[in-house]
């Protein structure tokens, strides 16, 4: 059936409003970066009257962003490797073998992403509190304990996408393997691994962006010491004033990581996305 002329005209108009709405407020935040703050503050102007590269640098002296910036680095990078880690033997695992609670266990992991983030943020903090009293084991206001709070949420995701990536994979690609000598686990690492590369891929970038723009369990779970960049950036609020030039000089600088990865990756992360929702 033909198409109406006006069709792909809708087409267009319709792409055009929604860049139009996706990138306005890109463009105020940049424009907004390299302005003196009383132009911030005063009438708003879409041209900028007077550009100032002074907000990018002071950045770096109106909190300690560099300490921010090096703590969600760890974590992210941290809690994104372990997640991926701990989810690809976890997919192998279910994704090969028969064993007990297989169904139980699969369907578990997968409910625990229809209850909202913040139902867990007393509980973890509980046992983070009795865990330092108790034990000694100092998880509050720790990196390792943000760590931790993090895989609660990226493992689970990781680990249904990447069941669904290995059920793709022939499993005679394993069985090839182990007539040549190697082990389900050298079959694993040999096979499989490089083949779900982008699966991997996928699952690493979303644990990453997942732990690096993280705010509630950030602002809980952590002290002025392993603060990192999303609520760092708070700092930039006084009880006087709010330097909303800097605030968006930094939000562009703590963007740079994740769109650069987004951009890098981005081949490999829509064909993991596509490949593991097939199942």
């Amino acid at each position: 059936m033909r198409e109406p002329r006006w069709l792909p005209w809708a087409r267009w108009i319709g792409l055009g409003f929604l860049s139009l709405f996706t990138l306005t407020p890109i463009y105020v935040m940049v424009t907004s970066a390299i302005k003196p703050l009383s132009d911030v503050q005063g009438d708003f102007h879409w041209l900028p009257t007077t550009i100032s590269l002074r907000p990018f640098v002071d950045i770096w002296k109106t909190i300690p962003l560099a300490r921010y910036f090096g703590n969600s680095l760890v974590v992210a990078t941290v809690a994104s490797l372990a997640s991926v880690t701990v989810a690809i033997f976890a997919a192998y695992a279910i994704s090969r073998f028969k064993f007990p609670g297989r169904r139980i266990f699969s369907v578990t992991v997968l409910s625990t992403q229809m209850f909202p983030g913040i139902l867990f943020l007393l509980p973890l903090f509980m046992i983070f509190v009795n865990l330092s009293n108790v034990i000694g084991i100092n998880l509050y206001g720790s990196l390792t304990g943000l760590i931790i709070t993090y895989l609660t949420f990226s493992l689970p995701f990781s680990i249904w996408m990447l069941v669904g990536y290995f059920d793709s994979i022939p499993i005679a690609l394993d069985e090839a393997a182990q007539v040549d000598g190697s082990g389900p686990i050298g079959a694993l690492m040999r096979v499989v691994i490089p083949a779900a590369m982008p699966g991997i891929v996928a699952v690493t970038v979303y644990a990453f962006m997942t732990a690096w723009g993280e705010v509630l369990f950030a602002s809980v779970m952590t002290d002025d010491s392993t603060r990192t960049l999303a609520v760092g950036l708070q700092g930039y609020a006084t009880q006087n004033d709010v330097y909303w030039n800097q605030v968006m000089a930094a939000s562009l600088v703590v963007s740079i990581p994740v769109v650069a990865g987004f951009l890098l990756l981005q081949r490999f992360l829509v064909q993991g996305l596509t490949a593991g929702a097939v199942k």
